[in-house]
């Protein structure tokens, strides 16, 4: 029974151990190989609190195979993508559109990760501050 314990725990650590290995080398994929992104951190600047905001990011595929779009997952609510799937041939450029609501107050750094086929995926970044529009209030005549 006990040879029978240690030969099932043994099968559990080897296999721990090698999906630990299989992951580890899909996270290493090198996406500079794969895709070159003309920017990787926007500068949005200064926008009015609450004015949604749309930006391209835009790239090449620099592999000698098609590539896809799997997925761009967001950091918030508050940035939404648009973007087609694919597949995009070798040399050919392709971009996402990045929307912000404004909605944050002051400073903001937001982030995006896509990812491709393949197993590589890239972090992006977009920062920038918002600033309140000063709303000018009419005085009411005064009559002496």
């Amino acid at each position: 029974m006990r040879r029978i314990a240690f030969l099932v725990a043994a099968f559990f650590a080897f296999n721990s151990v090698n999906a630990q290995n299989s992951t580890s080398t899909s996270q290493t994929a090198d996406i500079s190989k794969v895709v070159s992104f003309k920017e990787t951190d926007h500068d949005l600047g200064k926008i009015p609190y609450g004015k949604p905001v749309e930006f391209d990011v835009v790239m090449t595929n620099v592999s000698q195979d098609s590539v896809k779009i799997v997925n761009v997952q967001t950091q918030c609510g508050c940035t939404t993508p648009k973007w087609k799937e694919g597949p995009y041939a070798a040399g050919q450029d392709f971009k996402i559109v990045l929307g912000f609501n404004g909605y944050t107050d002051g400073h903001f750094e937001k982030y995006v990760t896509v990812f491709f086929s393949g197993g590589v995926s890239k972090q992006l970044k977009f920062h920038g501050d918002t600033y309140k529009e000063q709303v000018q209030q009419s005085t009411p005549n005064k009559t002496r």
